[in-house]
């Protein structure tokens, strides 16, 4: 034994507080952005069925959401809104009273400390499921851009932060920067969903949003899983066309992504923690097949570690919890 010569890697694990000491990567709860479901309506809070724990909130119902949201010390929320009307161009989308821009003067109003991020797209209030414009089977990505710079703007006008494009048309960081500008919110930043594939793992957002396609599918405008080098190019065009935050969509299965984004870019990059990802752990922790705080714990820490300087997840509130408890 005295001739081997070998690197004692273990003596650095040795215990609990030698392994805090030399650790690499954390996890903070200023790391967390939480998604919250708003509704039109009265006295509605739906339990979404394919993700535990996640629910449709009318506004009447959003404020005890948001208070435990504040009192978790979770800096930020995303906001999706559920029209009660749908039309064929999304018109509930950058309508003044649109559910997304009442569901921002509340929550403003109510803790003016939380930072409130807008989703921008207009699948949710579109009457076809689609992110833009529809012609025949068509979706029409000029057109669609003038929309979704009036969404934009008034979202920013209800006091919304942070404004998240996340419609993949061609363009629309530099349309809805142009519109923000040309409205006064020139200090309004954009966190665009500059990454965003064409996913499976989308299955329970869209019974949470109620946007899914009515026809087709949105692989002419998203991104094809298969594709990593195409990332490089979106994202350079939008940092080029003036975002301040770059999302990558989903995480799991795209670290390397993640990664990639992390070293070739200097903008504060977001992994979006998708519903697919969320429901799987939930429905295994519920059988019994895994234990559920270290899985989620392991799987947002490995996108930390992938280089996500933030991470958009529904698990935020029990994270939260979590952090609290070390």
């Amino acid at each position: 034994m005295a001739q081997l010569n070998f690197k004692r890697h273990r003596r650095l694990r040795t215990s609990a507080a030698m392994r805090s000491m030399v650790r690499e990567t954390y996890l903070h709860k200023e790391d967390l952005i939480y998604p919250i479901f708003v509704i039109e309506g009265q006295n509605i809070k739906n339990p979404v069925q394919s993700m535990p724990g996640v629910y449709q909130f009318s506004l009447d119902k959003l404020g005890e959401e948001i208070d435990e949201v504040v009192e978790l010390g979770i800096p930020a929320v995303i906001l999706f809104g559920l029209p009660a009307e749908k039309d064929a161009v999304g018109t509930g989308a950058f309508h003044d009273h649109g559910i997304v821009q009442e569901a921002t003067r509340f929550v403003k109003e109510r803790h003016p400390e939380l930072i409130v991020i807008a989703d921008t797209c207009l699948c949710e209030f579109t009457d076809h499921g689609h992110c833009g414009v529809v012609e025949g089977d068509k979706i029409l990505n000029d057109p669609s851009l003038e929309i979704l710079g009036r969404t934009a703007v008034s979202q920013a006008q209800a006091g919304a932060d942070i404004i998240a494009p996340s419609n993949m048309m061609d363009g629309f960081v530099a349309a809805i920067r142009a519109a923000l500008d040309e409205a006064g919110f020139e200090d309004v930043p954009i966190m665009s969903y500059a990454v965003k594939y064409a996913s499976s793992y989308y299955g329970p957002f869209r019974d949470a949003a109620d946007g899914a396609p009515q026809f087709g599918d949105r692989k002419t405008y998203q991104m094809d899983p298969a594709n990593r080098i195409e990332a490089f190019r979106e994202a350079e065009s939008d940092i080029v066309e003036g975002a301040d935050f770059l999302i990558v969509k989903p995480a799991l299965s795209y670290l390397d992504i993640v990664r990639d984004v992390r070293n070739n870019f200097t903008l504060p990059i977001v992994a979006y923690n998708v519903s697919g990802e969320y429901a799987m752990v939930k429905a295994a922790a519920q059988n019994g097949w895994i234990e559920e705080k270290p899985i989620v714990m392991e799987t947002l820490l490995g996108m930390k570690r992938a280089g996500a300087d933030m991470i958009i997840t529904y698990h935020s509130k029990d994270v939260a919890r979590w952090l609290e408890e070390k």
